[in-house]
């Protein structure tokens, strides 16, 4: 029975497969050449990967339409110290023997014999790789024969390998090191690059080495030029990577391409994104809204897309709705996005039923936004426990930790402002250059409360050599969402690590704003910050004159709590106020009221 995608393959072709259950290989050899020629003809016909998988005995075991990943064997633990006795034989129909990450990772946790690339051209065969595990630092590694004519490759007597292999298994206390290796690749410029390896490091990814070029047109077969692909390939080995990132989008071809050449998985700084919101996603909006740009990323790319989709690859791009196969039509996926977006639709309809009943109790909004990782959480946080109202001082603070996207889920909280009139304070997900399309259509349910704040406090590292374009950054998307007009306060935080140079550009580039310096993490100028809020929300306060019965002593306190108290004075038949008050404390206690000015 030949497994994996048959689809669309003719009977007679898969007839020509089962034959091979048939043959047989001599024992110490890794392949005969009657199995890589027919391997070879039937790839050339349908153009698609077949892998056979045989034990020591020299037995065929499975024969498979697919790469080395749709080989079914169970992942062996390390402590039994030894290898799965089967070895992997499988062509690459781009004509590329070089092994894929793909390879490699089935390699290394089905714990194989050893795995055999052979690189089918139009007419021969282009060469073989064969890769084997290897113990090297107490970790369970790999190392790979390149480029080996097919008569070299079918004679080699890899049993003294394996032999080897498993002797320094048995000697050694051997972990699989599991980490993500990765070499970064850009276009724009090094600010840009450096803000990729920290989205790299918020992944858990280690980044051993980069590489930017400049390009005039983008290159629709590598994005970047053959040339500079070789050397990627070239500085993959030396650094012994197993991830490119590359900062720009890419499609599925060009993933495909450069997989093919530096037999690595390649991402894209979208797909890092996306991978950075799905681990980070806490509530089921968050999570509903990263599967919903997921899904419209991959819907976008099914054709082509390598070791992203890999069963045994894991790593970045596997986190979120799951592995999509190839096979998965776009139909599918679409009924998918469909459902999603109903979810969202119920989300949305709550938030507004929410959004409603604050509008109607006259409570003025104001909304935290910024660059990711400039501090939001760390002020929210702060302002709340500073200027707590009655129903939020035991609520829990939200996560503040000094990374990227630390806060995806949007809070809301009120507190008390210094004049006495509650507000609503919302923090929202950062933001971040070339912040992906779809992820900012997924999350517009989320940052419409940003859309329908009365005061934006636009929060900025000051400290930052980058500063500028990040302000353009969250400007851009602002705008997208229609909220390039609201009312702003550019609040410059860290200005207490900041240099005077630093502080001054900013406000001679945006002296047509409201600027505050403030420090969140060590209280600085936040009472400042609070008398500029006070000053562009709206005003819906009245000033009126109350007299409070004796025997309703708790109003009093209440309205010392709540209202700006002008005058008080005490009369014959109560106490009396003159008091600025909001529409709540107005509709609250408007009995007491004997005159409004």
């Amino acid at each position: 029975m030949i497994k994996g995608n048959v689809e669309g393959v003719r009977d007679s072709i898969l007839a020509e497969l089962g034959n091979i259950y048939d043959m047989s290989v001599e024992k110490g050899r890794l392949v005969s050449p009657e199995i890589v020629a027919l391997i070879s003809d039937v790839t050339r016909l349908i153009n698609r990967e077949i892998s056979v998988s045989i034990d020591r005995k020299g037995r065929i075991l499975e024969v498979a339409i697919g790469d080395s990943n749709s080989v079914e064997l169970p992942i062996l633990d390390l402590s039994n110290k030894k290898l799965s006795g089967v070895k992997v034989i499988h062509t690459h129909p781009s004509g590329y023997s070089k092994l894929s990450m793909i390879d490699i990772s089935a390699l290394l946790k089905l714990k194989l014999d050893a795995i055999l690339a052979v690189g089918v051209g139009e007419t021969d065969i282009t060469g073989v790789n064969i890769g084997y595990c290897k113990v090297q630092n107490q970790e369970l590694t790999y190392e790979e024969l390149e480029n080996l004519p097919l008569e070299k490759a079918i004679n080699v007597d890899y049993l003294e390998k394996v032999q080897e292999i498993e002797t320094e298994l048995r000697k050694n206390d051997v972990v699989e090191d599991e980490s993500e290796y990765a070499i970064l690749v850009g276009v724009d410029s090094d600010e840009s690059l450096d803000e990729l390896e920290e989205l790299a490091k918020a992944c858990e990814v280690n980044v051993s080495g980069r590489i930017l070029q400049r390009i005039k047109r983008i290159d629709n077969v590598f994005y970047i030029g053959s040339g500079k692909v070789r050397e990627l390939a070239i500085l993959r080995q030396i650094k012994n990577a197993n991830l490119i990132i590359f900062d720009e989008e890419l499609s599925g071809v060009q993933i495909k391409n450069l997989e093919a050449v530096t037999g690595c998985k390649v991402i894209d700084r979208t797909i890092l994104i996306l991978e950075i919101f799905a681990r980070r996603a806490r509530t089921r909006e968050a999570r509903i809204q990263v599967e919903l740009a997921q899904l419209k990323y991959r819907s976008q790319r099914l054709i082509g897309l390598g070791s992203i989709m890999s069963r045994t690859g894991g790593g970045i791009g596997t986190k979120g709705p799951g592995e999509k196969k190839l096979e998965i039509d776009r139909r599918r996926i679409k009924d998918d996005i469909h459902a999603l977006r109903q979810e969202l639709e119920k989300i949305k309809k709550i938030r507004a039923l929410q959004r409603t009943k604050r509008e109607s109790s006259g409570i003025p909004r104001v909304s935290l936004v910024g660059y990711t990782n400039v501090g939001k959480s760390t002020l929210r946080n702060l302002l709340v426990d500073l200027y707590p109202s009655d129903n939020t001082v035991k609520k829990e603070a939200v996560f503040a930790e000094n990374m990227l996207f630390a806060t995806l889920d949007a809070t809301t909280r009120t507190m008390v402002l210094p004049d006495k009139r509650i507000a609503a304070l919302t923090d929202t997900v950062g933001f971040v250059r070339k912040l992906p399309h779809d992820l900012v259509e997924a999350f517009k349910s989320t940052l419409e409360e940003v859309v329908f704040s009365d005061l934006l406090v636009h929060l900025v590292d000051a400290s930052s050599d980058t500063v500028v374009e990040q302000i353009k950054s969250v400007e851009n998307v602002l705008s997208e969402l229609g909220a390039g007009d609201k009312p702003t306060i550019l609040a410059l935080n860290k200005c207490d690590v900041a240099t005077e140079e630093q502080i001054s550009k900013l406000k001679e580039l945006y002296s047509g704003m409201e600027i505050v310096e403030i420090s969140a993490k060590n209280e600085v100028n936040i009472d400042i910050l609070m008398e500029k809020v006070i000053e562009h929300l709206p005003r819906t306060m009245k000033k009126v004159e109350f007299l409070i019965p004796y025997s309703e002593s708790s109003v009093n306190a209440y309205l010392h709590r709540n209202a700006i108290i002008e005058e008080e004075s005490y009369e014959a038949d109560g106490t009396k106020f003159i008091a600025t008050i909001s529409d709540e404390v107005y509709n609250r206690y408007n009995k007491f009221i004997v005159q409004e000015f």
